[in-house]
């Protein structure tokens, strides 16, 4: 079983070197003010030099204006923009048109009426991520360390590719990986000591889990 995963949040060189060491395809940086996660775009450029080669950079936006977007794909050179907001579907388009990147397009979902997110962006999105809606009072679109019910991704075509993401941790990976057709899942809160603060030890945990998860998976 072919399993993308998505170390999100990322802020310093040994969180960045245990991601990649672990095995992570894509290894994200945010751009948001309001997230304890926030980094600055010059730093995020020069700690996504380590991953060249080996696993696809995302810069993490959430509502960025056309100005904020140029300064950050500058500085960071990302192989992937992900975009967290309520960006509509001509705003993927259009910034898939400006920059000529690949656009992981995050969607939040708690019931099943959510699942009607899903059909406007497939196609537009070159993929999803499936998240779960934030709790009442954050400021946050995701990175809070709460889940939705996976059994809703059942009604979802086998075609439609997406990345889980959601409360994930190793305790649960296995779980994740059962209820869902996910080719791929993003973790950020899951790998932290505390809000923003990686632990390269809770990193090494999740990959032995979601090896182990795999493996099962697959036979």
């Amino acid at each position: 079983m072919s399993l993308d995963i998505k170390i999100c949040g990322l802020k310093t060189a040994e969180t960045v070197a245990a991601a990649l060491d672990g095995g992570a395809t894509h290894i994200g940086f945010i751009f948001f003010p309001k997230s304890p996660r926030n980094i600055d775009p010059a730093l995020a450029g020069y700690l996504r030099r380590a991953a060249k080669g080996r696993a696809k950079a995302v810069a993490v936006t959430v509502d960025a204006d056309d100005v904020t977007l140029d300064g950050i794909v500058a500085a960071m050179q990302p192989d992937m923009l992900q975009l967290h907001g309520h960006e509509s579907v001509g705003r993927v388009l259009e910034i898939k048109a400006r920059y000529g990147l690949p656009v992981l397009k995050a969607l939040s979902l708690r019931d099943r009426a959510d699942l009607d997110q899903i059909g406007p962006y497939s196609g537009v999105a070159d993929r999803l991520l499936l998240d779960a809606k934030p709790p009442a009072g954050s400021d946050l679109p995701g990175g809070n360390g709460v889940s939705f019910d996976w059994k809703l991704l059942g009604a979802l075509d086998a075609s439609i590719d997406y990345m889980l993401s959601g409360g994930l941790n190793a305790g649960n990976i296995a779980e994740a990986l059962r209820a869902t057709n996910a080719r791929g899942i993003d973790i950020s809160s899951g790998v932290e000591s505390a809000p923003g603060l990686k632990d390269v030890s809770l990193i090494k945990e999740f990959f032995r889990a979601a090896g182990v998860a795999k493996g099962a998976a697959a036979a």
